[in-house]
């Protein structure tokens, strides 16, 4: 199988809902299908990415509720793993009158474990006597153990994924990378205009949400912002998100298994390519550059970090995407793309899923745009800057150390301040 066929299976796919809590709604509709009977008990451990990111964001056919714990009793009594992140388009009224009893009965226990450093959700839930345990790992639909009672089942349920190929990505050279995924069959892309139809498809849909993007037109209007390129696409990045962290049940195609990644990575270039007259079989071809690029990076920084993915990861392959379309793979051009986004952006932390995510998003679309047409015009960040590498590799693996090392307290901080914040809206 191909590299960049390997990426679009496993990281680029239809999610209903953030990819974090919808994980564990799906990691207890695993376990809850192999019960005799229905799911009366959840006990739910969460890696500290996955808390932060299940802390604020609304969970779709919730009724505005937020958080892993409902995301969860919904993907239990729903028990329908074969739907993987797209599980909650299946919640009914009742379905969610009972989720909502099961947490309010105390049915529900939820801890976080933050000895975790890659994403990890374990699910236990009983059914009478019986009880099955769903551990996902190494992907948000990757069940890495199940077992009834303590003995193991088949992971048939789920999609069983070989993840062996991140381990040859990790080893590529960045313009390899480039390369491997210009490999492009008719079916891959017509998956990749799925994307960009469905991620255009919920930007249409944020304005009304009053939100983040709504300000931005309300400024344009203020004769604030002019009405531009950079403001077009930054308003429909934004609505996209302001709609997804709404909790709008609608699917959102990911990048590196992430719906805000996606949005970044798929939308920025169809939009920039369209405004500049780009043919669609090349926006295509650089969309597909942006997901190998995505995914490359976070091979490096881990699939849930301390960093941003979104303003940092997903607007670094946007960049490299509007790059590609103008002038090909020209690596002392991409090379620089790289460098302007780390020189602008490195360091944002990640401080869960939420409305101010559009926030975020807005700002890495900017970047993006800024630092490829920069690139173009021969413009870049210096090795002499900073954590600035001697090539876009280079660049890559600072970025990396500064996430796993330099940052490496930050996630335990932002949960201790989320757990203090809920603990103060509790009293």
């Amino acid at each position: 199988m191909s590299l960049i066929q390997e990426i679009l299976d496993h990281e680029v796919f239809p999610a209903v809902g953030c990819t974090e809590p919808i994980s564990c709604a799906f990691a207890c509709a695993a376990a809850a299908a192999e019960l005799p009977g229905p799911a009366e008990r959840i006990e739910l451990t969460v890696d500290p990415a996955t808390y932060k990111n299940g802390a604020a964001v609304t969970i779709p056919h919730s009724g505005g509720r937020t958080g892993n714990p409902i995301a969860a009793a919904l993907g239990a009594l729903i028990a329908r793993p074969e739907l993987h992140l797209e599980i909650l388009r299946d919640v009914t009224p009742e379905v969610l009158s009972c989720a909502v009893r099961m947490l309010a009965s105390g049915r529900v226990t939820y801890r976080c474990d933050e000895r975790r450093r890659e994403l990890y959700v374990e699910a236990i839930v009983t059914s009478g006597a019986s009880s099955v345990r769903c551990v996902v790992s190494g992907g948000h639909t990757h069940i890495a153990c199940l077992q009834l009672d303590g003995r193991p089942l088949p992971t048939v349920a789920a999609a069983a994924t070989d993840l062996a190929y991140r381990e040859r990505l990790k080893a590529l050279s960045l313009e390899a990378v480039l390369r491997e995924a210009l490999r492009l069959t008719p079916q891959q892309r017509a998956y990749l205009q799925r994307g960009i139809d469905m991620n255009l498809a919920i930007a249409e849909k944020g304005i009304d949400l009053r939100g983040n993007a709504f300000q931005l037109q309300q400024m344009m209007k203020q004769g604030l912002m002019a009405d531009d390129l950079f403001f077009r696409v930054k308003t429909r990045v934004a609505s996209a998100l302001d709609a997804r962290m709404g909790g709008l049940p609608e699917p959102v195609m990911t990048s590196g298994g992430s719906g805000n990644q996606g949005t970044m990575t798929i939308l920025l270039p169809y939009l920039v390519g369209r405004d500049r007259q780009i043919d669609l079989p090349r926006i295509q071809e650089s969309i597909a550059i942006g997901h190998a690029v995505n995914s490359y990076i976070k091979q490096f920084t881990g699939e849930l970090s301390a960093v941003c993915g979104c303003a940092i990861a997903a607007s670094i392959a946007a960049a490299v995407a509007i790059v590609y379309q103008h002038v090909g793979i020209d690596m002392p051009k991409i090379t620089l793309a790289v460098h302007n986004i780390l020189g602008d952006l490195c360091g944002i932390i990640c401080d869960g899923a939420k409305p101010g995510c559009s926030l975020k998003i807005v700002s890495g679309a900017d970047a993006a745009m800024r630092s490829a047409f920069m690139a173009l015009a021969g413009h870049g960040t210096s090795p002499a800057d900073g954590v600035i590498g001697r090539s876009a590799e280079e660049s890559i693996r600072n970025l990396s150390r500064i996430s796993l090392e330099g940052m490496g307290g930050v996630d335990a901080t932002v949960v201790n301040i989320l757990q203090h914040k809920a603990a103060a809206e509790e009293v």
